[in-house]
């Protein structure tokens, strides 16, 4: 009789802990979403205001950075190797 008593209090517990996991994960996996949102703006937030503090006029030409000089392609890339397929 132990035995099956001890078997229905562990069936008993596992539903119960699977109705409260149904009840409460979507509200703790919420709040964990709204915390990690709150600590990557916490973190990255500056990133986000550095294009809005300069004010630019329309028509106004903007460049960042010189563009890379073209290199000449090397012609000597190697030795050609003819592979042959042995049957």
């Amino acid at each position: 009789m132990g035995f099956l008593k001890t078997v229905l209090i562990i069936l008993l517990v596992y539903y119960l802990l699977k109705i409260l996991a149904r009840w409460f994960a979507p509200k703790l996996f919420s709040f964990a979403a709204k915390k990690t949102e709150q600590h990557f703006r916490e973190r990255f937030g500056d990133f986000t205001n550095q294009n809005t503090e300069k004010e630019e006029q329309e028509g106004d030409v903007i460049v960042d950075k010189k563009p890379n000089q073209q290199t000449k392609p090397l012609k000597d890339v190697g030795d050609y190797i003819n592979f042959e397929e042995i049957e």
